[in-house]
């Protein structure tokens, strides 16, 4: 399958990474390429220069948000929340029409230092811009509320016994990923919360999970749900 993760950070390496070693046709997509691969310092600590990476993954293509968006049949959006809505107007609506668009952003801001605060929550998600921004793609809230090494290793965690959560407001869209999350990762507990006003909830719970990070300090934490309904 044609896969795009728009987003070069860590979590769009690591994810690009893992889809690539499954047998997947990867693209990267990024704002300037050139600039991008010119770039040799470390952009954070838990990441390397995009150069290098992309010599470590050969196999791995790059290209800007369009041609990366226009290739991909599936798409990941990994970018930072705060640039989530330019990065993917700069894909262009054309080019994400029709196609499940799995969002794992988070509206974090940054501004005010550590922890960062929501610059959307409550009566609105980051998700839902997304949805109204490209109302033909077929968005997928999910993964924003784990590290991304937990995002394509959730065994690595507690033998896997925890949740991810997925919203959308396209049943069948919703199902796929469910699909997707279980076979090529490996999370074996998914709960699908319903249309996409309830990625408002995995959202808005990221500022427990920066809490958790900073009283752990570690960020490889997750939660799982237990009800009596399962």
């Amino acid at each position: 399958m044609r896969v795009s993760v728009l987003g070069t950070g860590m979590a769009g390496q690591v994810l690009s990474a893992k889809i690539a070693e499954l047998g997947h046709d990867v693209m990267v997509g990024t704002r300037d390429v050139q600039t991008l691969l010119a770039r040799t310092e470390q952009r954070s600590a838990n990441t390397q220069p995009f150069s290098e990476w992309m010599w470590e993954h050969p196999g791995v293509r790059i290209g800007t948000f369009a041609e990366a968006a226009a290739r991909g049949e599936i798409v990941f959006n990994a970018t930072a929340g705060l640039a989530t809505l330019e990065a993917l107007e700069a894909a262009e609506p054309q080019n994400l029409a029709g196609k499940i668009l799995i969002d794992l952003s988070n509206p974090l801001d940054h501004s005010a230092g550590f922890p960062p605060t929501l610059s959307v929550c409550n009566t609105e998600s980051l998700g839902e811009q997304i949805q109204r921004a490209h109302p033909q793609a077929r968005v997928v809230k999910t993964l924003n509320t784990v590290n991304a090494y937990v995002m394509v290793d959730p065994k690595g965690l507690g033998d896997g016994d925890h949740h991810v959560f997925v919203s959308g407001d396209d049943p069948a869209a919703r199902e796929e990923v469910t699909l997707m999350l279980q076979e090529w990762f490996g999370w074996e507990h998914v709960i699908d919360l319903g249309d996409i006003s309830t990625a408002r909830g995995p959202e808005m719970y990221v500022a427990l999970w920066l809490r958790l990070f900073g009283a752990l300090g570690d960020p490889m934490v997750n939660v799982k749900v237990v009800s009596g309904q399962r």
